[in-house]
C-alpha cells in the first residue's frame, strides 16, 4: 500500500489497522513500514499515529460494538477499509483529546474519497452519534473496553497467574504504546549515549531503563536507525525485559553457550558479547531466514555466532551435539506478555493455545536440557505471564528431568528483581517491561 504525500496521522493509522485486520499483518512491523514512508510527518504526528494504531487494536471488539449501536445492520458487512476508518475515528472520540469535529470530519472525507458519497453519509451519521455517546461518558469506559476486548478465557488465565487486581493492572497497561528500548553494547557507556542521543534529538526523550543496565528508553525519536550510534554498532533495538532475560543466562568470558531458540538474535548478541573472543555461542532456530538476518545484525554489532543450526527442538536436536556451559531456551509462546507492542495477539489467540503451547515448550526445554554439561545451567524464558506457560511447565520439566535443580540467578541486575528466587516474572505495570517469565536450573553434579 502506497502512502500518498500529505497523508495524516489518522489516515496512516487507519491503513495500518486495515492491514492488520485484513491480512493478519503484525502491527509493529506494518506501522514501522508506513512511518518510514511517511517522511513528511513530524514527531508529534508520528506519536499520534502510533497511539491510534495500538489503542484501536487493543480495544477493537469494544469499539465495533459501540459503533454497531448506531448501525442498524451492523458494520461487519462493510469492507475493511471503511471499518478501519470508523474504528480509528471512534477510538479518538472515546479515548483521546482530539477534537470530535476533526476525528469525524477526516474519517468521513476519507470514506467519501475512497468509497463515495453514500457510504460517507452513513459514516457521518454513525460517527456523530458515537461522538454524542462518547461525550456523555466520564472515562469509566476505558477499563470496560479493555475487559470487553479480552476473551473471557484469557482474562481468567491472567487472573490465575496474577490475581484479580494484578490482571486488571496488567490489562490496563496494554492500552498505551511502550517506549522504544535500545540496548547499548557496553553497560558503562549508557550514560554517555543518553547524552549524545539527547543532543541529537532534543525534542525526544531518552531515559535509562528500569531493570536492564543496558537499556535506554526512547520516546518521540522517530526512526531509531537514523540516530547516532546505529551505524557504529554501539547499540541495537531490544525490548528491556528481553535484555534482562538474556542477562539472566549469566554467560561469562570464555564459556560455550547455546541459544536454542534464537529468533532474530537479540539475546544471541548479549550472549556473544558476554563470552567474548575466547568463548563461543551457537544459535538455533526453526527459520533459516531468521538465522541469516541474525548473522548480519551480529556483524553490525561486532560479534558473531560460532555456528547456526536450523532446528525444530519439538521433534529433535537436529545437528546440535555436545555439551554446553549454559543453554538458553526462549521458547515460542502465546506472547501474552507483549500485548503493549502486539495488541493484535488478543484478536488471534485461541483457548486451545493454552493446551498446545505448553506441551511444545516442555518438549523443547526437555530436549535442550540434554545439552547442558554437568554443573552447567539452563534458563527457560517465555514472553508470557500465564501459569500454564510458566510455573506449570517448570513443574513438568522438573518431573521429566530429575537431574535439573532450580537455582538462583547470578547476574546482579537479575538478582535485584528475583532476589533469591530461582524464577521471576516481569510485568509492565510493575517493571515497565513486557511481561516475561524466567526460570534458571543447574544440572546436578
Amino acid at each position: 500500500m502506497v502512502v500518498k504525500a500529505g497523508v495524516s496521522a489518522r489516515d496512516l493509522a487507519a491503513r495500518v489497522v486495515e492491514r492488520v485486520t485484513r491480512q493478519d499483518a503484525f502491527a509493529a512491523a506494518t506501522l514501522e513500514a508506513e512511518l518510514t514512508r511517511a517522511v513528511q510527518l513530524d514527531a508529534r504526528d508520528r506519536a499520534l499515529a502510533t497511539e491510534l494504531v495500538y489503542g484501536t487494536l487493543r480495544v477493537l471488539p469494544w469499539l465495533k460494538t459501540e459503533i454497531a449501536r448506531f448501525a442498524t445492520r451492523g458494520i461487519n458487512s462493510l469492507d475493511d477499509r471503511v471499518q478501519a476508518r470508523l474504528v480509528v475515528a471512534a477510538y479518538q472520540l472515546f479515548f483521546t483529546r482530539v477534537p470530535p469535529f476533526a476525528a469525524v470530519s477526516e474519517a468521513v472525507e476519507a470514506v467519501r474519497l475512497e468509497r463515495g458519497a453514500k457510504l460517507a453519509g452513513f459514516a457521518n451519521a454513525v460517527l456523530r452519534k458515537v461522538a454524542t455517546r462518547a461525550a456523555g461518558m466520564q472515562g469509566e469506559h476505558r477499563e470496560e473496553a479493555l475487559l470487553a476486548s479480552t476473551p473471557a478465557w484469557l482474562r481468567a488465565a491472567i487472573e490465575r497467574a496474577l490475581g484479580a487486581d494484578g490482571a486488571a493492572a496488567f490489562l490496563r497497561s496494554a492500552i498505551e504504546p511502550p517506549a522504544v528500548a535500545l540496548r547499548v553494547e557496553r553497560e558503562e557507556e549508557r550514560d554517555a549515549w543518553i547524552g549524545r542521543l539527547r543532543a541529537a534529538a532534543p525534542d525526544a526523550t531518552f531515559e535509562p531503563g528500569k531493570v536492564s543496565p543496558r537499556a535506554i528508553l526512547a520516546r518521540g525519536a522517530g526512526r531509531a536507525q537514523a540516530l547516532p550510534g546505529w551505524d557504529e554498532g554501539a547499540w541495537t533495538m531490544q525490548e528491556e525485559g528481553s535484555q534482562l532475560a538474556a542477562l539472566a543466562v549469566g554467560a561469562r568470558e570464555g564459556e560455550v553457550v547455546l541459544d536454542a531458540c534464537a529468533g532474530r538474535g537479540n539475546k544471541t548478541g548479549v550472549l556473544a558479547r558476554a563470552v567474548g573472543a575466547t568463548g563461543a555461542v551457537d544459535a538455533c532456530d526453526t527459520s533459516p531466514s531468521k538465522l541469516e538476518r541474525m548473522g548480519k545484525e551480529l556483524v553490525r554489532l561486532g560479534v558473531r555466532a560460532r555456528t547456526t543450526y536450523a532446528v525444530d527442538w519439538s521433534v529433535g536436536s537436529g545437528e546440535v551435539s555436545g555439551q554446553y556451559d549454559r543453554v538458553l531456551v526462549d521458547a515460542p509462546c502465546t506472547g501474552v506478555g507483549t500485548l503493549r507492542r502486539r495488541p493484535e495477539i488478543v484478536l488471534r489467540l485461541q483457548e486451545s493455545d493454552l493446551q498446545v503451547r505448553p506441551q511444545v515448550q516442555l518438549a523443547i526445554a526437555s530436549r535442550a536440557a540434554e545439552h547442558v554439561r554437568v554443573g552447567g545451567s539452563l534458563v527457560y524464558v517465555v514472553c508470557s505471564v500465564l501459569r500454564e506457560e510458566a510455573e506449570d511447565v517448570v513443574s513438568a520439566l522438573l518431573a521429566a528431568r530429575p537431574e535439573l535443580e532450580p537455582a538462583s540467578f547470578e547476574t546482579p541486575a537479575v538478582q535485584a528483581v528475583a532476589r533469591d528466587s530461582a524464577s521471576l516474572r516481569l510485568l509492565p505495570h510493575v517493571h515497565g517491561t513486557d511481561g516475561y517469565f524466567v526460570a534458571r536450573f543447574v544440572i546436578r553434579r
